[in-house]
């Protein structure tokens, strides 16, 4: 069993880790606009944060749209294989050779309509982001945000509206280089974009080579340029390599409307999860804002830890999801079954790993946070960190269970658990723990370790169910 595990967790980490390097690149890519945003004083760094909130609520809803293309990718080319006799014991080139060269026409088009059609997909939700982003620019004055900082947030929001049109397309293109198994530009590209984003930040800035000083503006441009970069990078990056060329059809006048609404119909609640728990998580720093300056400074650091520790299971949620419409495309359910374990098991051991430094070095961890003057937020945080030790399972827990529905197509009822794991249970757990009880912001955190327990139970539970519904019903077809 132990070399069972060790089998299938290094055929895991294979698709995994590029995954995780690259989300904490992307990281490290708006941590850098934020230093930036902080030289240039409070006023910039109020807009500039104020404005990047605004901008990745759309953003994350938009690639929340393009999220299934993986798996319907890594799906339709499984079936390709399985086409033509090749088995999973087979390396990665056989694979990818059956896929792209000796494939049937039928199963080539089925790769290229879902290619054609995440690419209109993610045309619309640019186009329509980026209105909706200018529109809540000129509506931030009714909510009662400060005159000059809605200025600044303006010119900032309509500097990074027209990089969200390119950042989407560079998701789906992404995603269909995932859904095919080949992940690696995406970090090398994705690292790259972190050093060109930090010159033509000081470049745009500062005014630097003769160039006008934009400030603010500049970071925004800079931001939209990066992602225009970065995607024309990994477009080339895959019109070069022999397996992929031939599957990347990016004629969206040709996309079928079939399968465009296939995406949309698998994106919206993959999309409305996203922007569920990205309230959700919006709502608590208020809640801990209610409790003085102090108390929202260690909520903040703490959960900027919790975000950098959560792209672990964002690279793990991805990787199982592929492999899982993988297996099931070749009707392999003991494996897919499998999958689920397997993630789990990595999850566990790296977020222990995470726990043990929270517990025995908090003052470490929360330095690059927390100034050790601010004494009274420095001892809030370390016992939030105790809390996090243990919530940080949950949360990993329930992003790959998000996955592992999303490799069975049920994106739905990722939505709904979601919902009731944090609305329904964690916003009611953290206020009555922080008010009712008097916990403060140690309450707000409990409750959200009990929300997201909660939804990783549901979660888990339903695809342990749902794929054994689907084993089931694949028996009852297979003739004795």
């Amino acid at each position: 069993m132990l070399t069972t595990l060790l089998r299938d967790s290094r055929a895991l980490a294979a698709l995994a880790v590029p995954l995780i390097l690259t989300q904490l690149a992307q990281v490290a890519l708006t941590t850098t606009d934020t230093i930036m945003m902080g030289f240039l004083g409070t006023t910039e760094l109020a807009a500039g944060g104020l404005a990047i909130v605004i901008f990745n609520q759309v953003r994350t809803m938009g690639v929340g749209l393009v999220t299934s293309v993986g798996n319907q990718i890594a799906a339709a080319a499984a079936r390709a294989e399985q086409h033509t006799g090749k088995s999973q014991d087979q390396d990665q080139n056989a694979t990818d050779t059956a896929v792209s060269g000796e494939g049937s026409s039928s199963a080539h088009e089925e790769v290229r309509a879902i290619v054609r059609a995440s690419l209109a997909v993610a045309t619309l939700a640019g186009v329509v982001g980026a209105v909706l982003m200018v529109l809540i620019g000129q509506a931030l004055s009714w909510l009662g945000q400060d005159a000059a900082v809605v200025d600044v947030t303006r010119t900032m929001l309509y500097a990074l509206a027209p990089g969200l049109l390119p950042c989407l397309w560079f998701q789906s293109v992404r995603q269909f280089t995932v859904g095919m198994r080949r992940p690696q530009a995406l970090l090398q590209i994705t690292i790259a974009s972190v050093a060109v984003n930090a010159g033509l930040n000081w470049v745009l800035v500062h005014g630097t080579f003769g160039l006008p000083r934009l400030g603010l503006t500049g970071i925004g441009i800079a931001t939209s340029s990066v992602y225009l970069l970065t995607f024309v990078a990994l477009y080339i990056s895959a019109k070069k390599d022999k397996e992929l060329a031939p599957l990347l059809s990016p004629d969206i006048t040709k996309a079928d409307l079939v399968v465009v609404k296939r995406l949309i119909g698998l994106g919206v609640p993959i999309a409305a999860t996203y922007g569920s728990e990205a309230g959700f998580f919006s709502l608590t720093a208020l809640m801990a804002g209610s409790f003085g300056p102090d108390a929202l400074a260690a909520h903040t650091a703490v959960n900027q830890l919790v975000y950098i520790v959560f792209q672990v299971a964002v690279g793990l949620s991805h990787a199982a999801s592929i492999n899982v419409s993988r297996e099931l495309a070749l009707g392999r359910h003991d494996d897919a079954r499998r999958i689920k374990n397997t993630a789990l098991a990595c999850a566990a051991a790296v977020m222990a790993v995470v726990g043990v430094l929270y517990v025995t070095i908090p003052d470490l961890v929360l330095a690059p946070f927390l100034d050790s003057s601010t004494d009274q937020a420095l001892t809030i945080a370390t016992h939030l960190l105790i809390v996090t030790a243990f919530l940080q399972f949950f949360d990993c827990a329930q992003n790959i269970g998000v996955g592992l529905l999303r490799g069975l197509d049920d994106t739905k009822s990722g939505f709904r658990i979601t919902l009731i794991g944090y609305w329904a249970v964690g916003l009611p757990a953290s206020w009555l723990l922080a008010y009712a009880l008097g916990l403060d912001t140690l309450g707000i955190w409990l409750g959200l370790l009990t929300g997201l327990a909660t939804t990783a139970a549901l979660l888990l539970r339903r695809y342990t169910r749902s794929l054994g519904q689907r084993e089931a019903a694949a028996a009852l077809s297979t003739p004795a």
